[in-house]
């Protein structure tokens, strides 16, 4: 009888099986949020590369709301960069905001029935692999990437949410250098969270 392999063994040779592809996407992702946490416009080019490479990967891989998450993706990563390059002088700038509770309760009551709808769609289609978790990664990722893009301080709660989500749909899935991705996407949305409500006050006391 062969011995059986550590849990730690498992993982580090996972990862080595991963492709060069999925290396590099990862690594511009993390580029993508280090850089949108510090309010730069060059975040958006990072996710335009980073999107186009996991659209492929996901679309492979029979995950086809992951693929389609990250066209969209590609999408608001033009969007976003043309946005913020206009803000060029203070009174134009486009400030980080808050919305109102209601407007969160409707946003993820929205979020829910959007999910369950494309979740049901999904899982009558074989092969598609965990229906109702790839829809709600999506749906969320979807509407969030549009606060954040807008500077709405909350998406980076949002964020922490959809992240623990991801990682446990890629883990399922076995999309294990992803998986380190958004971990490092969790502690980034913290530190985003933290330094847009420090910029927040930083311009309130202006």
């Amino acid at each position: 009888m062969f011995a059986e392999e550590n849990p730690i063994s498992i993982v580090l040779n996972a990862l080595l099986a991963q492709s060069g592809w999925e290396w590099l996407a990862a690594s511009l992702g993390i580029l993508y949020v280090i850089l949108a946490a510090k309010e730069s416009i060059w975040c958006w080019p990072a996710a335009l590369v980073s999107t186009l490479i996991y659209t492929v990967l996901f679309w492979k891989g029979q995950l086809p709301m992951q693929a389609i998450l990250n066209v969209y993706y590609m999408g608001m990563a033009v969007y976003g960069f043309i946005l913020w390059q206009q803000q060029t002088t203070p009174k134009d700038n486009l400030r980080i905001s808050n919305r109102p509770l209601k407007f969160h309760a409707l946003f993820i009551g929205i979020g829910i029935m959007l999910t369950s709808l494309i979740g049901l769609y999904l899982s009558s289609i074989p092969g598609n692999r965990l229906p109702f978790l790839d829809a709600a990664v999506t749906v969320f990722s979807v509407m969030n990437t549009a606060l954040m893009v807008r500077k709405v301080l909350e998406n980076w709660l949002y964020w922490m949410v959809i992240n623990v989500a991801a990682i446990t749909l890629y883990f399922q899935t076995g999309y294990y250098v992803t998986i380190l991705m958004f971990l490092v996407y969790l502690a980034l949305a913290i530190y985003g969270y933290k330094n847009w409500r420090a910029l927040q006050i930083q311009a309130q006391t202006a």
